[in-house]
């Protein structure tokens, strides 16, 4: 097996695994959907045997209960990553409409202080979610929309579970990350996609495989992610962004996240207000099944042209 570790997408993930897994799984036991949840909702003609999560992220509020019973979590317990003592605030998770759809929109908020940082995150509470297709339509930014710029942001969409023991090998992992003013060693925009076999927390050893872009991201981006029992494969609007190896595929199932954090409080040392956005038009995940971007694409156009928000088919592990 081979070990590429690097200063940039290892260190933070120890902090990720231990507090985001335990919203999701946490709630393991709160999986099962209210009566009258639209589980199921009408799936585009010829394609109901599939099991599939789709979510165009129609809602009104972070407070909106359909997110709840559609599976959802909005993070609001403290701890990593990010910024130690910063917060994880729900009501930064807002519902605006942006071109003609209805998007998520992750507002991480600091004026330079820990007490200050407000952190987004909105993940699956069940880990159901293994090999197939993965995809989603997210929208980066390299700057605040007002006050300084600078500090050392991360959004992300990624797959995770739990990692029961240090160098546990049934550990998995898969991010897309973007960092717009760098971190971790870098000094400019940067977007990591990264596979995870395992890691221990202390001393820090990891083993993952990495692909790296350094160039902006700014604005709206597919994100594909394909497993399979051989590789996993990243594309970014229909490109092929990197392909990694079978030492790195998941022995577990793991839960679908989308965060933004700060990484520190050294990228902009200033104490005026400001603001960072990250956005989600909808997610997909079709178990089992590996689809192109372009027939990602059109299960999810399929979806629209049907007037079908939201649709879980995919059977608890």
């Amino acid at each position: 097996m081979t070990q590429p570790v690097t200063p940039a997408p290892t260190r933070r993930t120890r902090l990720r695994t231990a507090v985001a897994l335990t919203s999701a799984l946490a709630c393991a036991a709160l999986t099962a959907l209210p009566a009258g949840a639209d589980s199921r909702a009408s799936a585009p003609r010829g394609e109901a045997a599939d099991a599939v999560l789709f979510d165009d992220f129609t809602y009104t509020a972070h407070d909106d209960p359909r997110l709840s019973a559609r599976g959802w979590s909005v993070r609001s317990n403290a701890g990593g990553p990010g910024v130690p003592g910063a917060s994880w605030v729900p009501r930064n998770v807002t519902f605006p409409s942006a071109g003609g759809n209805s998007v998520m929109n992750l507002e991480t908020k600091t004026a330079g202080t820990a007490a200050s940082t407000e952190q987004t995150e909105v993940l699956t509470r069940s880990a159901k979610f293994k090999n197939g297709t993965y995809a989603a339509r997210v929208k980066f930014s390299d700057a605040p929309p007002s006050g300084p710029d600078g500090d050392r942001v991360v959004q992300t969409f990624f797959t995770i579970n739990d990692l029961k023991a240090p160098m546990a090998d049934d550990y998995s992992e898969y991010d897309f990350e973007y960092l717009p003013n760098g971190g971790w060693g870098e000094s400019g925009n940067i977007l990591y996609t990264t596979s995870w076999e395992t890691y221990n927390p202390d001393p820090w050893q990891a083993v993952n495989q990495h692909t790296e872009r350094r160039e902006s991201y700014a604005g709206w981006h597919d994100l594909v992610l394909t497993i399979d029992d051989r590789t996993i494969t990243y594309y970014i609007d229909g490109q092929h962004f990197g392909t990694h190896d079978a030492a790195y595929l998941p022995e577990r199932p793991m839960s679908i996240n989308f965060n933004q954090w700060l990484i520190d409080l050294a990228g902009q040392p200033g104490s005026q207000p400001r603001s960072y956005h990250q956005q989600v038009d909808y997610v997909l995940h079709v178990k089992d099944q590996v689809l192109t971007p372009a027939q990602a694409s059109q299960r999810v156009a399929a979806y629209r042209d049907a007037g079908t928000e939201f649709e879980d088919t995919v059977p608890a592990p």
